[in-house]
C-alpha cells in the first residue's frame, strides 16, 4: 500500500504524544497528543460543515493556537488552507475572496463587517465563522464537542495543501497553490540542513499568514517533534526574558536590530541559543556583525519566496558569509543565467533561477503565465538578481520585480502606484523603497502634480490607508518636478 503523503501524516510519524508541543505565557501547555486531538476535532468540523478535499479554507484572523489546530485540521481534512493578512482592506480582501473561491472563511470577530463586505461575490461560499486571538469564536464552539479521533485523509504528493498570494510587478496578486509535496521536501530539507531535533526548543515570534511563520519554521519543527514557544507577536523585551531556555530562534530581520536596541538582551540571554534563522528580507552586514560583537552569534541567514518555501541556507556547521545567502539545499539545482539563457561564471550577476521539489507548479488559474515564470527546462525565475561565489555561495544583489520588503512583508511598487495614480491632482508617480534603520526598507513616493492642481500628502496618505494595509502605505509621498527614466523611457528608481 502506498504510504500517506499527507502532511499532517508526515508530521504524526515523529510525534511522542507525552511531551510538550506548545508552551504560551496566557494558555495551559499542550502536549502532541493535545495536537492530535485538537486537529482531529478541528478536521471534523470541517467534515460536518460539509466540506471535502480540495474545498479552500481562507483564513483571516490574528495569531492564535486556535489557527494552529485549525491549520493542521485543514492538512487532516484534505482542504486547502488560505491564510490572507489581517491588515487587509475590504478591497484587498474582495479580490482573495473571489479569485480563491473559498467554501468557508473563518475570520476574527472584529473582522466580521470588513469580511461580510468584500465576500458579497464570492459563489462559492457557504459560511463565515469567527476565532479571535483568544481562542474564542463561532467555529470553537462548533469544534470543542467534536470528536477527537480522525482517519487523516489520503494525500498525494501533487494535492494541494495552501493556497497563498503573491503580487507580480503589474500589482496583480497571483495566488500561489503549494502541494502536501512541497511543504514536506522543503520542510525534511531544513530539519536536517538545519540540525532540528526533539531536543530543541523553538521561540516562535513570527506571524502565521505567510511561508516564513507558517511552513520554514513550523514544518521542520514538526517533522523533528520539537517543543514551541508560542508568542503572539514580536516583542524584543518578552523575547529576550524567553530566550534562556530557547535553542532556535527564526525572525525577520527587524526583529534582530530591535533585539540590539534592547537593554535586556545580552550574550548570557542567549547563551543556551544553538542557531539565530534570519529571512524574508536582506539582512544588513552591520546588523549581522553588531549581533555577533553583541551576542558571540553568527545569524543565519537563508533565502527562499512563497512559491519555493528556502532554496539555499548558510551552513549550521562551516562558514556563515556576511551578505551571502548561503548555499543551495540538497534538493535544491540553482543556477545564475543571462537574459538569454545562457550561464554565467562565478562573481557574474544574472537572473536567479531554482529548481526542486520545493517549487510550485504554476499560478493558480493563470496557464499562461507558465512560460514567463518557467523556463524551457523547467526552472522557476525567481525575479532576483545575484551571483555565486567562487565557493558556491548566492549573493543576492537586486531584485528584478523591483519588490519592497518592509519589515519583512512583500509591499510591490505597482500596486501602490495605481492608488495614487488615481488622485486628481497627480499626473506621475514612482513608488521605491529606501533603506530604513528598523524595517529594512521603507515605502516611499514621488509624484509630479497635474498642472493647475496642488497635491495634499497627509490627505493624500490618509485615503490610501482606506484601500492598502498600512505596511504598503508610503511613509512620504514628496512632489517633484519630473521623474528620471532611461532611453528606454524606465523610470530609474536607484536614482530616486
Amino acid at each position: 500500500m502506498t504510504a500517506n503523503a499527507n502532511l499532517f501524516a508526515r508530521f504524526e510519524a515523529g510525534f511522542d504524544r507525552n511531551t510538550c508541543f506548545l508552551e504560551s505565557a496566557h494558555t495551559p501547555t499542550h502536549t502532541y497528543r493535545d495536537l492530535d486531538q485538537w486537529s482531529a476535532r478541528a478536521a471534523n468540523t470541517l467534515v460536518e460543515l460539509g466540506l471535502n478535499p480540495g474545498d479552500r479554507v481562507s483564513v483571516i484572523a490574528e495569531k492564535s493556537i486556535g489557527l494552529l489546530w485549525l491549520f493542521l485540521g485543514c492538512l487532516r481534512a484534505g482542504c486547502v488552507y488560505h491564510p490572507l493578512n489581517p491588515a487587509y482592506t475590504e478591497n484587498e480582501l474582495s479580490f482573495f475572496l473571489t479569485d480563491a473561491e473559498p467554501r468557508l472563511v473563518i475570520c476574527d470577530p472584529a473582522l466580521a463587517s470588513r469580511v461580510g463586505a468584500a465576500s458579497i461575490d464570492c459563489s462559492e461560499l457557504e459560511r463565515v465563522l469567527t476565532l479571535d486571538s483568544q481562542g474564542q469564536g463561532s467555529l470553537v464552539e462548533r469544534w470543542r464537542d467534536a470528536d477527537p479521533n480522525f482517519d487523516t485523509i489520503v494525500s498525494s504528493t501533487e494535492d494541494l495543501a495552501a493556497l497563498l498570494y503573491s503580487s507580480g510587478t503589474t500589482g496583480c496578486p497571483k495566488g500561489i497553490p503549494l502541494t502536501h509535496g512541497n511543504l514536506y521536501t522543503n520542510a525534511v530539507d531544513l530539519m536536517q540542513t538545519w540540525g532540528f531535533s526533539k531536543s530543541d526548543v523553538l521561540l516562535h515570534v513570527l506571524p502565521i499568514y505567510h511561508v516564513h511563520g507558517l511552513f520554514v519554521v513550523l514544518g521542520p519543527a514538526l517533522l523533528a517533534g520539537m517543543r514551541v514557544r508560542f508568542f503572539s507577536r514580536f516583542d524584543a523585551e518578552a523575547v529576550a526574558e524567553a530566550l534562556p531556555g530557547a535553542t532556535v530562534m527564526a525572525g525577520v530581520p527587524t526583529y534582530y536590530s530591535r533585539l540590539l536596541h534592547s537593554t535586556s538582551f545580552s550574550r548570557d540571554t542567549c547563551d543556551g541559543v544553538r542557531v539565530f534563522i534570519s529571512g524574508s528580507a536582506p539582512l544588513s552586514e552591520e546588523t549581522f556583525r553588531r549581533f555577533h560583537e553583541r551576542t558571540g552569534h553568527t545569524i543565519l541567514e537563508r533565502y527562499g519566496m512563497t512559491e519555493t518555501g528556502i532554496n539555499t541556507s548558510n551552513p549550521l556547521s562551516g562558514a556563515r558569509k556576511p551578505g551571502s545567502v548561503g548555499l543551495p539545499l540538497p534538493g535544491v539545482a540553482l543556477r545564475i543565467n543571462d537574459d538569454g539563457g545562457a550561464s554565467l561564471k562565478a562573481r557574474e550577476i544574472g537572473n536567479v533561477e531554482v529548481q526542486g521539489g520545493n517549487v510550485f507548479c504554476g499560478y493558480w488559474r493563470l496557464p499562461e503565465m507558465h512560460t514567463e515564470a518557467f523556463t524551457s527546462d523547467g526552472f522557476f525565475r525567481t525575479g532576483d538578481q545575484g551571483y555565486l561565489d567562487d565557493d558556491g555561495y548566492l549573493f543576492i544583489v537586486g531584485r528584478s520585480k523591483d519588490m519592497i520588503i518592509s519589515g519583512g512583508i512583500n509591499v510591490y511598487p505597482k500596486e501602490v502606484e495605481r492608488e495614487i495614480e488615481s488622485f486628481a491632482a497627480v499626473d506621475e508617480v514612482a513608488v521605491f523603497g529606501v533603506p530604513h534603520d528598523d524595517y529594512g526598507e521603507a515605502v516611499v513616493a514621488v509624484v509630479v502634480e497635474r498642472i493647475g492642481a496642488q497635491f495634499d500628502e497627509a490627505d493624500a496618505i490618509g485615503a490610501l490607508k482606506v484601500n492598502l494595509a498600512g505596511y504598503k502605505v508610503p511613509k512620504r509621498i514628496l512632489v517633484i518636478n519630473e521623474i528620471p527614466v532611461n532611453s528606454m523611457g524606465k523610470v530609474q528608481k536607484s536614482r530616486l
